[in-house]
């Protein structure tokens, strides 16, 4: 099969992961993908947040960096569209970003059916935490090109909740997860527990590190911890969150228990996943498919999270994972506190979380295995098939 995947991210950061994993897999299936998207994401390296896009962006009135955007659909429908010309396509597959028209448009002029990724409702979140100087026009925008798709994949049942109030019809639905690649994640890997005799227990955070993720509180429960085994924190990833967070592990006299190590490259993430006991996620978005939990769960780690839907997609208290209620910091540390002081619960829980990850094929090549048999169906005109495993029409 021939898909044509457009996007229009240009920062090297989480999205990118997903991105970059999804076509791989795809091409490692056999399918030829040709992929269009902004300049600035070829030209930037992991980590970067969008280069001087982003700085554009940032510097200009709010008003008139939205004008951009919308005005930025035209060079960048015009370049789908020449590639879509160019070639002969079965499927046109798009990231979903808000006045990005390109899918939408060329898929309709082309006759190429279009399966739009959607990860996020981002005329809301926008609105909610960057603020929008024309909401009613990002709403407006955002309905128009979740409509025009022919299969919209959200990754968890909340969001797809967003697209059918939107007024997509739910058989035009199919929730597709994130996913790993689980020949990263081999069973020695996963298999690595610590046990009763450990002196130091491992808490573990993987992502961009951002204030929201709650690290702060983790930070001020390791200096107050009184638990027999010492507690340490290892957090791989970067952001701005990060100096704060070494200021005040310094100021509580943790910082050599606290471990940052930077941005690494995706080949060491497993390794260093594996060395955590208990792996964190300490607050997430409401309609998040956290990738960061994904990865907890193949490397068979304890995982501590929020008890909220959107999580429950993915683990279940006491069978997979220990989950509080969300932004009570009394309820994360009664679960960490009992997690450090059972060995075998952390075990049970670990094995059980990446049971249930290979058992729902939570992996990027199902995942491309789903796209490919959506397409196939929606080029034979049939009703969408059905998707096994980690993912479900909503």
């Amino acid at each position: 099969m021939r898909i044509l995947y457009s996007h229009r991210i240009a920062s090297r950061d989480g999205q990118a992961v997903h991105l970059e994993s999804l076509i791989a897999a795809l091409r490692r299936e056999g399918h030829e993908v040709v992929v269009v998207g902004p300049s600035a994401y070829r030209e930037a390296r992991f980590g970067d947040d969008g280069g001087w896009v982003a700085r554009l962006r940032r510097a200009l009135p709010r008003a008139i960096a939205e004008l951009a955007e919308l005005a930025y659909a035209i060079p960048a429908a015009l370049r789908l569209d020449r590639a879509a010309r160019a070639g002969r396509f079965d499927a046109l597959y798009e990231r979903y970003n808000l006045y990005h028209f390109a899918g939408a448009l060329v898929a309709r002029r082309r006759r190429l059916p279009l399966l739009l990724e959607v990860n996020a409702p981002i005329a809301e979140e926008r609105a909610r935490f960057g603020g929008l100087a024309w909401p009613a026009l990002a709403r407006w925008a955002e309905r128009f090109v979740w409509r025009r798709a022919d299969l919209v994949l959200p990754v968890t049942e909340v969001l797809a909740g967003h697209v059918r109030e939107a007024g997509v019809p739910a058989e035009r639905i199919v929730v597709v997860p994130n996913g790993i690649d689980l020949e990263d994640f081999p069973d020695d890997l996963a298999a690595r527990q610590s046990g009763e005799e450990a002196e130091e227990i491992v808490l573990g955070f993987v992502g961009f590190v951002r204030e929201w993720h709650g690290l702060e509180a983790v930070l001020r429960g390791i200096a107050a911890w009184q638990g027999r085994q010492r507690l340490a924190l290892v957090v791989v990833g970067e952001g701005p969150a990060r100096p704060g967070l070494e200021r005040l592990a310094a100021e509580l006299g943790i910082a050599q228990r606290v471990r940052f190590t930077g941005l690494a490259p995706r080949e060491q993430v497993p390794r260093l996943i594996a060395s955590f006991d208990i792996a964190l996620q300490p607050a997430a978005v409401p309609y998040a498919c956290p990738l960061k939990l994904v990865e907890y769960m193949a490397a068979g780690r304890a995982i501590v999270a929020p008890n909220q839907p959107n999580i429950r997609e993915l683990v279940a208290h006491e069978r997979t994972a220990l989950l509080f209620p969300p932004g009570d910091v009394a309820g994360m540390w009664a679960a960490i506190a009992r997690l450090a002081g059972d060995a075998p619960l952390r075990a049970r829980l670990g094995a059980a979380a990446r049971v249930e990850a290979i058992a729902r094929d939570l992996t990027w090549a199902g995942n491309a295995r789903r796209v490919v048999a959506l397409a196939v169906g929606l080029r034979s005109k049939a009703a969408p098939v059905s998707v096994p495993a980690g993912a479900g029409t909503a």
